[in-house]
Parts: C-alpha cells; sequence; structure tokens
C-alpha cells in the first residue's frame, strides 16, 4: 500500500496524472493535509480531475510554517501508525511534503519524492528548505528534469535518483483537451458574475507574498496590465483578495478582470488561448511552456531553467516598465524543444516504485 500526501493545487494536479497509473498496479490511500483548504482551490479539483476522494483529510491550515507543519507531523505519523504504508509518495515543495517525509522517514518508512531536485539557490525562500530536507530523507527521487539531477548529484543524492520527466506535463497533455472543449463556467468576479471570456486576452496569476504583501509592489504589477493592448483576467488568491480589493477602490483598474480562483481546467484553458502569461507561480510558468505562450515571471529566482530558452520564459522585477519591457521581447519556438519529457513520466515512477518495493 501506497500512502500518498497532498496539500496544495500542484499536487492535485500532479496526483491526478499519476495516481491513475499507479492505482492500475497498487493500492493507494490519499491523504490530504487540508494546506488548501478553499473549496476554489482544492475541493474542485478533486471533482474535476477525477481524483478519488481523499481517504483522510486532516483539515490543517493556518498558522506560521512551523505551526502548520507540527501539527501535520503529529498527525500524519499517527496516520501512518494506523495504516504502516510500504511507501509514502510526496510531490514538490509544501509544508504537507515535508511533513510527511519527515514523519514517514522517523517511523523507518521509505519515502518517494516526485519533483526532486528541484533548487532555486537561496534559504531564504521557504519551500527550498521543504525540498532539499525532502530530498535527503527520501529513498527515491524522481527528477523532473535534467538540472535537476545536476543538483542531486552536486548533494551526492544520485542513489535512487531517476530522471523521468513531469507529471504536470501528463496531465497537461491529458486534461488539455478536455479543458478546450467544456464551455468556462467558473470564471466570475468578486460578486460571483461570470466573466464573459474576451476574444483577445493575457492571463496573469499573482500570489507570492513577496510581490502581494507591499501593495506598492502589486501597484506597478497591476499597473504593467493596465497598459496592455487587450484585457487581462486575473484570478486573485484568496489570501490576496482584501489588498487587491483597497488597490481597486484606490486606483479603478479598467483593463483587469479580477476573478475567483478558478479550477484547473479553466486555468489550463485561459493559459493555452492566451496572447501571453504574466506569473509567480510555479506551475503556471511551466504550463505556459507546454503550451508554446510567452511568460513573464515576477521573481528574483529561476524555477525551471529548462523553460528560460529563447524568450519563452523571463524574469522581472515587481515593476511596470520591467514588465512591459520583456513582454515585448520577441519569442522564438522550437517544437523539438522538450526538456520536460514525453509525457509518461507517470508510468516511469510507477515502474521504479514497483522495482523498489518488490
Amino acid at each position: 500500500m501506497v500512502m500518498t500526501v497532498v496539500g496544495a493545487r500542484p499536487q492535485f494536479i500532479k496526483a491526478a496524472a499519476l495516481s491513475r497509473v499507479l492505482r492500475q498496479e497498487r493500492g493507494e490511500v490519499l491523504v490530504h493535509t487540508g494546506q488548501h483548504h478553499d473549496a476554489n482551490m482544492s475541493e474542485v479539483f478533486f471533482e474535476e480531475l477525477a481524483i478519488p476522494r481523499p481517504d483522510h483529510n486532516l483539515g490543517i491550515a493556518g498558522g506560521s510554517h512551523a505551526q502548520m507543519t507540527a501539527r501535520m507531523l503529529v498527525a500524519l505519523e499517527e496516520l501512518m501508525q494506523d495504516i504502516k504504508p510500504a511507501l509514502v509518495l510526496v510531490y514538490g515543495d509544501t509544508n504537507s511534503t515535508l511533513a510527511a517525509a519527515l514523519a514517514a522517514v522517523k517511523l523507518g518508512i521509505p519515502v518517494a519524492h516526485v519533483e526532486a531536485g528541484n533548487r532555486v539557490g537561496t534559504l531564504q525562500n521557504p519551500e527550498e528548505v521543504n525540498r532539499i530536507l525532502t530530498d535527503h530523507a527520501a529513498s527515491l527521487r524522481f527528477a523532473c528534469v535534467p538540472s535537476a539531477m545536476e543538483e542531486l548529484k552536486k548533494e551526492n543524492l544520485l542513489r535512487n535518483a531517476y530522471l523521468v520527466g513531469d507529471p504536470m506535463y501528463d496531465a497537461f497533455l491529458y486534461y488539455r483537451e478536455l479543458a478546450l472543449g467544456r464551455p468556462v463556467r467558473d470564471l466570475l468576479d468578486f460578486e460571483g458574475r461570470p466573466i464573459p471570456l474576451p476574444g483577445q486576452f493575457y492571463y496573469m496569476t499573482c500570489h507570492r507574498q513577496e510581490n502581494t504583501d507591499d501593495p506598492d509592489k502589486l501597484h506597478q504589477i497591476l499597473l504593467a496590465m493596465e497598459a496592455l493592448d487587450a484585457p487581462v483576467i486575473y484570478p486573485v488568491h484568496p489570501r490576496n483578495r482584501q489588498d487587491v480589493a483597497r488597490l481597486m477602490a484606490r486606483h479603478g483598474y479598467r483593463n483587469i478582470r479580477f476573478a475567483q480562483p478558478v479550477g484547473y481546467l479553466t486555468s489550463i484553458r485561459l493559459v493555452s488561448q492566451a496572447q501571453q502569461v504574466v506569473t509567480d507561480s510555479g506551475g503556471v510558468q511551466r504550463e505556459a511552456f507546454f503550451a508554446g505562450v510567452q511568460c513573464v515571471t515576477i521573481l528574483d529566482f529561476v524555477c525551471w531553467p529548462e523553460t528560460m530558452v529563447d524568450n519563452r520564459n523571463q524574469l522581472s522585477p515587481p515593476e511596470r516598465d520591467s514588465i512591459l519591457a520583456r513582454l515585448a521581447a520577441p519569442m522564438r519556438l522550437d517544437p523539438d524543444l522538450k526538456p520536460f519529457g514525453d509525457g509518461r513520466s507517470c508510468e516511469r515512477i510507477t515502474r521504479h516504485i514497483n522495482q523498489f518495493l518488490n
């Protein structure tokens, strides 16, 4: 029996792809920590992606990093002692990831880490701490891209490390056709009214605290969106809504369609059909790369070096003129460039798990 622990939107997406393959070979218990507890940020993904409902929902959200991780650690340890899984499977770099890895390794249960080896080079990034510690606790490390394997090599972690490709790419290929073929029903403004999908538009996501906690930085980003030649669709993360609402009241932005969070299918449709994408999300910048849509990432570190080619993805500080200059840079699209694999990473991960457990 494999215990899979998820807690945040990107992990739901990867689990949608991998669980479909894994459950053909092994039993799986799906545990949702509750880290993302808003219905539009978690429950909807289980529904529209046809993931089985979590067998356990711990309902743990809020508090500081230490408080959240500690509460998860205690709850997950009790659950693992009860279920006695043969392996614990974790994704990415959230507090849920680290808590599950720590609980499992202290109980002598092997840990498999999907998205191993990703590094941004600074411990000021909380997720960097999570991913490093999880990699060192893991018995199996599944890297999505070649640069991640290089990072694992630097840390002497190549034993039981495999370059498998990206489950996010598997999910994108599987769900994109469905997303493009269905009407958009969950694009709603703050009052719950439908937002008509424009013929041409830009797509923005922006939720990281380094971009949104400072109103001047967020205002600069929104000013860049105001200057674009088509409407900008901006689903606002729940933690940012009050800050965004204050800026809306003060500045009256006209070109931005502020929306409630959208489901995964709507999001990949917006990514795929946008003229360009502006984001601070590690997942959305990858999806833009998958879709061949130019992206500007508002961060001061590179998450995915493989995307930073031919102006397909460019970093920008949260400054109006800088964002606009990068959006104006010409992009070259090489259809043969596929650093995230061939869309069959989940089959490889399942095969390696079976070999390890057998």
